[in-house]
């Protein structure tokens, strides 16, 4: 570790958190298409209209497409049939990845890192969370997915802001196997989950989103929001133990222990074994297909 990295106490914490910058995406994510697409008639050439103001959103809609989890023979050209072909929720949730993660990527340059596996890891948690909580309640809007997007916010403002303690929290987890969250705690005082949830708070983002920051590791320690944060923490602890992307955490997990963590008995505390096979099976199918899909988000 490098020795002019010295531990820091809350206060201060605090005060150089101060220093990073709101990202305007998470405040008001593309509201113009947001709004068409919940209205009751949903118009395929006005979202496209829409879509094509947007380069970013456009490129990356089309390489969705035209990957391999949509197994199509000829290559899709037209947004207005990329539209068709993706559907209304994936255009919603690829709308709302799009500028969050190109706010993000601002941030990221005080670091080296391998920041595309970092996102790869953040949509698959997302997607993964999504696949959760539809299994045990209703879901109505993306709040749920977007919480899976951004639940390791934490990591990339630390990266920003204390970016020679980011480096020397790097360099020490991927030469041991000694847990993340142990390692930052110790090195810079504070870890991602809690100066994640600090950043959001700060910036008045919804209260789910904060506390999903913040007790991603520990839902069992939440008072509000407790199925969305356990979704989360089931999505992030499979994703890492199949490798999908880079978390920047490099101990190994087995399925048994995502499937004995607490978010997991929170949400599934049945115990027959019939039931618990369904729905590990239904998230293993799931996990096969994510990697297919990131090629064509991130």
């Amino acid at each position: 570790m490098s020795t002019n990295v010295r531990r820091l106490d809350v206060k201060n914490i605090e005060r150089q958190l101060a220093r990073c910058p709101a990202l305007p995406s998470l405040g008001s994510i593309n509201r113009e298409l947001q709004e068409l697409l919940q209205t009751e008639q949903r118009y395929t050439a006005q979202i496209a209209e829409i879509i094509q103001r947007d380069p970013s959103l456009t490129a990356r809609l089309l390489r969705l497409v035209n990957s391999v989890y949509y197994g199509l023979t000829t290559p899709v050209n037209s947004i207005e049939e990329a539209v068709f072909y993706l559907g209304i929720r994936q255009i919603r949730q690829l709308a709302m990845v799009t500028p969050i993660i190109e706010d993000f990527q601002r941030l990221t340059q005080q670091c080296a890192f391998p920041w595309r596996g970092f996102w790869q890891h953040c949509i698959a948690t997302a997607i993964l969370t999504r696949e959760i909580t539809t299994s045990v309640q209703f879901v109505s809007d993306e709040s749920d997915y977007v919480a899976g997007l951004v639940h390791d916010v934490g990591k990339i403002v630390m990266a920003w802001t204390f970016p020679d303690h980011f480096t020397a929290i790097h360099r020490r987890a991927a030469q041991s196997q000694q847990g993340l969250v142990e390692i930052e705690s110790e090195i810079l005082g504070m870890d991602h989950a809690e100066l994640g949830g600090l950043y959001l708070e700060r910036y008045r983002l919804p209260e789910l989103i904060v506390k999903v920051a913040r007790f991603h590791h520990h839902p069992e320690k939440t008072d509000k929001y407790a199925t969305t944060i356990a979704a989360v923490q089931i999505a992030d602890l499979l994703v890492r133990s199949e490798k999908i992307g880079f978390s920047g955490n490099s101990v190994d997990l087995t399925r048994e222990e995502c499937f004995t963590a607490s978010g997991y008995r929170m949400l599934f505390p049945f115990g027959k074994d019939g039931e618990n096979a369904m729905v590990q099976a239904s998230l293993s199918r799931m996990l096969k297909r994510i990697p297919d899909m990131l090629e064509g988000m991130v």
